[in-house]
């Protein structure tokens, strides 16, 4: 008989540890393992970090198999993984119904649990007794799930288990905005149970999908059907939320241990190499002790001064467990594989060394890994003094299952009986390899063979829908139907993937369906419900943030390929020309660089050798008719696109979506020129090709599929530009010519009929009569407001409600972008931005929150966790005071917040809460300021600005740049308002008074006033609530009763407190800094390391008074400095003040305050009043200004607040400036605290 080889023998000692730790736990019928004998409980995470180990060694038995029985070994505890993860598999299945109600609700009581009974899989607490929901839990399983199939394992042995995963993969696939309690089950760390996003779930989510992502889960005997898919676009949500968040772990935590995970092994989720070491530092040098890492900052469990009677902590005794957190040797064994798979044997070597040293010995030589070391009760006032003293016990699970498996694994690889690849086979662990350049190929497309000549007219060749067969194009929102259908199961009651739409990488790619080729446009095109696309530099701005997105975040084989369609609508308005932004940007494509990506311009057909393709074989073998039988039905309700499924049915007849694809392939074939056939035989296939494609029509239009004519094979319906029922100018230049036509008559004011109520049908007589596009607005206005939605006007006969008006009237102006009034039709219409949902939900999972509507709360509302589309716009109107102008302004700007935070993070930092109104009334000031008018000018140029101007002016704003706004001088076309112009003011080309920030550019020319042209009756007094003695004045010159005039009063900015203008100073530089403040305070920034100043000046005070709101020293004794939840706490004091401009002064007051902070002085006195230091400056400033001889009206206060308006726009710095001021003002305040000699504030 062979002796055993040194190696042989070794394994077989791990064997027996595994045997004695691990396996010999597990449950023979369930394989579930139990946490400990006391606490029966099966924990999902726990099960698969214990098994990991039992694979480890499996894998290193089948390699360094000696004799027959260590292949008999190896097998065997391949088995026993198997039958755990089926076990876990099985817990799962029992709760699909679970599953899928989360897809859609995201709520904790709909969620998977997080343990099970491990006898018989059945849950074990109920929904509301645990932190249930940890997406961390669900995804670890996933990702190993896939690692171990990839290494030969077969744990999925059915298509019903793989339609499991698939819709696994959908219920982690939203990570990014769930918030959830995370790894150590309790959500925030003052364990009440509150819920919160975390960095650990996020990453390990985005590892599962990454990993799953067109994996087969029958394993190499498996055919396209056991095929799973992720969408690349949730990955990359993912990616830059974790970018965005990290070293924090969650908004209470501002480091937490547990990150370890997703940082390093298992699950390699970030890709920046710098982040991953900012973060391991900040873990480091923050959690760790003698005995492991603390889990993160004031962490109670298991301390003792925690009371064991009661779950939940008071705010105020976290303070307590500072220093005394108890530490898990746990964490040292993630340091010791991320030193193996960093290849840092130094790393490695040291966390053994230690941990070996922590260890417990047992009498049969096997080393067990306790749960924590917790300070003796005793020697809790040692260890609050000098912290890392005392010596600790071992308390809790021993072993603690999930560290002694990762500490067995580590041991694995260290003595080499396993290669980093062979537990990480799908090599997650090249994450932070920076990939090579990214090349975008762009391919263009015209609509008709007319574009296509003008195109070729200008040197761009493209080609037509109708030239690139076999491939066909189709718009964004077919591909989201198409995805809705993957991981369908009636059986099982799962109803695929919810609706959504699909980003820009999951369009750039090609898609085979059914054998043939797809490609789909980018979703942007397809805004067909807003009237963003209407604007075509909006559509190229879009075109390019895209296309800068891709080239950045593009991880997949192959290049990206983005089909960009020119339609009838990039056109001018004479259909002579392609629109010059359009143009301008086609040639610089052409170029081969923009938006900062390479580009490729080619023809489709070129593209198809270096482009990523994906083969969604899910539709395939469903033939015509067939799909309907296996394929559950949705009644969903398309229009909303929100994905909410409203009931299932299981049809028998073929669903839409397989119709439509049938029809599609059956009819795009280009046909070969028949024989001539007879007259009636012509007539007949005409006529049968003419009812197919009615039905084809009809099935896109289910679809909702909008622009039809762009992706359907046919001549046949090209229609003529859509015809208007009212009674609209022919040209619009006649209308020009003649000025703005004011019908003044005796009968054009609103007509009554005899006992003085309004007469609507004389109403509709007049709304057939007038010629203006502004009058029939505010006529149908009157009648939406009396009459709704439905009323029938019979303008022409039967069946023209105000709705149908309103949406001809919309198109018309959409045609002649006239932008104000769009945006009224819009908000009349009730239009819903369709990417407003996620537009909030990618601001909320960035940290940030949202606040709508004009402060002062309860007016402001503030949003802080995602919620339904349909109770966001509800919210929106009802925070705007239902006034459809804000209301549909809010909604814009939220997207334009969305696309910036995506494409430039940076512009955000330091800001926690953006509140959108207050960033509506500060534009809305910038242009009252820039161009010289008043209040209600400006809110007109801002509702008419169009939507890639007002995206613009939002981007100045937050950049911080100075620029100046300029009236445009070119002609103003009909009906649109004046065009106003933002520009850099760098030193390029501008002169000094221009640089400094005075840009009070006025432009002789007239604004030519499209406005409400009826009568002064209807003439809106539209001023600024400001100057209410005006108001006043005018309204009783008016023919309609006071009242009326506030019923029929088109829906204005009325509540934006606009300040006048004010008087311009000869100084160039007047005005600037108050500006500045003003922006600053309406974006709530600070300077950088504010908020951890503050929480310094808290700990000397008993608190800070701002404007009767007190922020009390006890928020230090719950949150640490570095944390979200504490700077969002400082904000929402903040928040209180409603002038920006004065909120800016208070920051500054603060920062003073906090050179004292450093200073040692015990205490600065009680509560400290931070506004009665900025009125002693404005005192001191005053008197100063006084006897320097400054005249009274220089030296005016702000009324509702007292402080000199020449304060405001003083510079900081300077003998008269704002901070040398508040340093005075600080130190008479505080002088009774200060040590004696006071000149420790010099």
């Amino acid at each position: 008989m062979r002796s055993r080889s040194n190696s042989g023998v070794k394994l077989d000692n791990y064997a027996r540890m595994v045997q004695q730790t691990i396996l010999r736990h597990q449950d023979p019928v369930t394989g579930l393992l139990p946490g400990s004998s006391d606490q029966p409980h099966a924990w999902v995470r726990d099960n698969v970090y214990s098994i990991v180990s039992v694979w480890g060694l499996s894998l290193a038995y089948r390699k360094n198999a000696d004799r027959d029985e260590d292949k008999a070994k190896a097998y065997e505890l391949e088995q026993s993984v198997v039958k755990l993860m089926r076990g876990v598999l099985h817990c799962i299945m029992r709760q699909l119904d679970k599953v899928e109600k989360f897809k859609y609700s995201r709520s904790t009581s709909d969620s998977l649990h997080a343990k099970y009974n491990p006898r018989t899989c059945a849950p074990i607490v109920g929904d509301d007794e645990w932190g249930h929901l940890q997406v961390d839990a669900t995804s670890l399983f996933l990702l190993f799930l896939a690692q171990m199939t990839a290494s030969g394992l077969h744990i999925v042995y059915t298509q019903d288990e793989v339609d499991v995963v698939q819709n696994l993969m959908f219920y982690i696939e939203a990570a990014y905005k769930v918030a959830d309690y995370g790894m150590w089950e309790r959500g925030d760390k003052t364990n009440q149970g509150i819920t919160e996003i975390n960095a650990s779930s996020i990453g390990t989510a985005k590892a599962a999908l990454e990993a799953l992502d067109e994996l087969n889960l029958f394993g190499a005997k498996g055919g396209p059907g056991s095929v799973v898919h992720a969408l690349a676009d949730d990955i990359q949500h993912c990616q830059s939320i974790l970018t965005s968040m990290l070293p924090r772990a969650s908004i209470s935590k501002e480091v937490d241990a547990g990150v370890l995970a997703i940082i390093s092994y298992p699950a390699f989720a970030v890709e920046d190499v710098n982040i991953v070491n900012m973060t391991k530092e900040e873990i480091i040098s923050k959690l760790q002790g003698r005995y492991g890492c603390c889990r993160f900052l004031r962490d109670g469990h298991r301390t003792p001064k925690e009371d064991p009677n009661r779950l939940y902590y008071e705010s105020a005794e976290l303070k307590l467990f500072e220093n005394i957190e108890c530490e898990w040797p746990l964490f040292w064994t993630y340091l010791i594989l991320d030193g193996i798979f960093t290849n840092s044997p130094e790393q490695v070597q040291e966390y053994q060394e230690a941990l070996e040293g922590i260890l417990i010995k047992q009498k049969d030589g096997i080393r067990l890994v306790p749960e924590l070391y917790s300070v003796p009760p005793e020697k809790v006032e040692e260890e609050y003094v000098n912290p890392h003293s005392v010596e600790r016990i071992p308390m809790g699970k021993c072993p603690l299952k999930w560290g002694q498996s990762l500490y067995i694994l580590g041991n694995l690889l260290t003595e080499g009986f396993l290669a980093p690849g062979e537990i990480d086979p799908l090599n997650r662990r090249f994450a932070t390899i920076p990939m090579p350049d990214v090349v975008v190929q762009v391919s263009i497309l015209a609509e008709t063979e007319e574009i296509k000549q003008l195109l070729l007219k200008n040197g761009i060749d493209v080609e037509t829908v109708a030239d690139i067969h076999p491939i066909h194009v189709q718009p964004s929102r077919v591909l989201s139907h198409i995805y809705a259908r993957l991981g369908r199961n009636p059986r099982l009651g799962l109803t695929g993937r919810p609706y959504r739409r699909i980003g820009v990488l999951g369009t750039s790619k090609f898609y085979i369906i059914r054998n043939t080729m797809f490609s789909f446009t980018p979703q942007f095109i397809d805004h067909q419900q807003f009237y963003l696309a209407l604007d075509n530099k909006m559509i190229v701005e879009m075109l390019r943030t895209e296309i800068s997105y891709l080239s950045s975040r593009w991880r997949m084989t192959g290049r990206p390929t983005v089909t960009f369609p020119i339609s009838q609508t990039m056109l001018t308005e004479n259909h002579t020309d392609l629109d010059p932004a359009v143009l301008a940007t086609l040639k610089k494509l052409q170029d081969g660089y923009y938006g900062g990506a390479r580009i490729q311009t080619g023809k489709l057909s070129e593209f198809l050798t270096t482009s990523c393709f994906a083969h969604l074989s899910f539709l395939d073998g469903k033939g015509s008719g067939s799909m309907g039988q296996h394929d559950a039905e949705y009644d969903d309700d398309e229009g909303d696109g929100d994905g909410y499924v409203h009931e299932l049915r299981y049809d028998d007849e073929a669903d839409d979506l397989a119709q439509y694809l049938d029809h599609l392939l059956a009819h795009s074939a280009p046909k070969k020129p028949k024989r001539q056939v007879g007259g009636l035989g012509r007539f007949k296939a005409v006529a049968t090709k003419t009812k197919e494609m009615v039905s084809l029509m009809n099935k896109a239009q289910d679809l909702n599929v909008q622009n039809v004519n762009m992706y359907l094979p046919n001549k046949l319906f090209r229609s003529p530009q859509p015809s208007l029922n009212l009674n609209l100018p022919e040209t619009s230049a006649q209308q020009e010519s003649q000025g703005p036509q004011v019908t003044v008559s005796s009968e054009a004011t609103i007509p009554r009929d005899a006992s003085g109520a309004i007469d609507y049908n004389a109403l509709v007589q007049l709304l057939k009569e007038t010629q203006s596009l502004q009058d029939q607005a505010d006529l149908l206005y009157i009648l939406f407001k009396d009459k709704g939605m439905d009323w029938d006007t019979r303008l022409h006969g039967k069946g023209s409600t105000v709705q149908s008006l309103l949406s001809e009237l919309y198109e018309k102006a959409g045609e002649l972008k006239h932008w104000g009034l769009i945006r009224m039709i819009s908000g009349m219409l009730k239009k819903k931005v369709e990417e407003l949902d996620s537009a909030c939900s990618d601001l909320l999972a960035h940290q940030k929150h949202l606040t709508v509507g004009l402060p002062p709360e309860p007016r402001e509302k503030t949003i802080t966790a995602p919620i339904p589309p349909d109770q966001l716009a509800a919210l929106i109107d009802e925070a705007s005071d239902h006034n459809i102008s804000v209301a549909i302004l809010t909604q814009e700007i939220m997207v334009y917040l969305a696309m910036n935070i995506r494409t430039q993070p940076n512009l955000f930092s330091e800001m926690f809460r953006l509140r959108i109104g207050l960033i509506i009334q500060v534009m809305a000031t910038e242009l009252a300021q820039s161009l010289n008018c008043s209040g209600e000018e400006a809110t007109e140029s801002l509702m008419s600005l169009s939507p890639s101007e007002l995206k613009n002016l939002l981007h100045h704003i937050l950049s911080g740049k100075e620029f100046g706004v300029q009236r445009s001088v070119r002609e103003v076309d009909a009906g649109v308002s004046p065009a106003i112009s933002i520009h850099h003011l760098g030193n390029v080309g501008a002169t000094k008074s221009e640089r400094a920030g005075i840009s009070k550019l006025k432009s002789d020319m007239k604004m030519a006033e499209h406005r409400l042209s009826l009568t002064d009756a209807f003439k809106d007094p539209r001023l600024s609530l400001t100057d209410p003695v005006n108001e006043g004045m005018r309204s009783q010159s008016l023919d309609i009763e006071n009242i009326e005039s506030g019923r029929y009063r088109l829906p204005s900015i009325e509540s934006l407190d606009i300040p006048e203008s004010i008087p311009v100073a000869k100084d160039t530089r007047h005005g600037q800094w108050l500006r500045r403040r003003r922006l600053d305070g309406a974006l709530n920034r600070v300077p950088v390391g504010f908020y951890q100043k503050v929480w310094k000046i808290l700990q000397k005070c008993h608190g800070l008074s701002i404007e009767g709101f007190v922020l009390p020293s006890s928020t230090t004794r719950e949150m640490t400095p570095g944390e979200i939840k504490f700077s969002v706490h400082v904000e929402t004091v903040f928040n209180r003040v409603p002038q920006p401009e004065y909120r800016q002064l208070l920051v500054e007051a603060i920062l003073v305050l906090t050179m004292l902070a450093d200073v040692e002085i015990q205490s600065i006195g009680s509560i400290i009043h931070v506004e009665k230091i900025v009125h002693l400056a404005n005192d001191m400033f005053y008197k100063d200004q006084k006897d320097l001889g400054a005249e009274d009206h220089i030296l005016e206060r702000d009324p509702s607040t007292g402080v000199c308006r020449l304060l405001y726009d003083s510079a900081p710095s300077g003998r008269f400036g704002s901070m040398t001021y508040l340093t005075k003002a600080v130190a008479v305040y505080v002088q009774d605290f200060l040590p004696s000699g006071s000149c420790a504030v010099q």
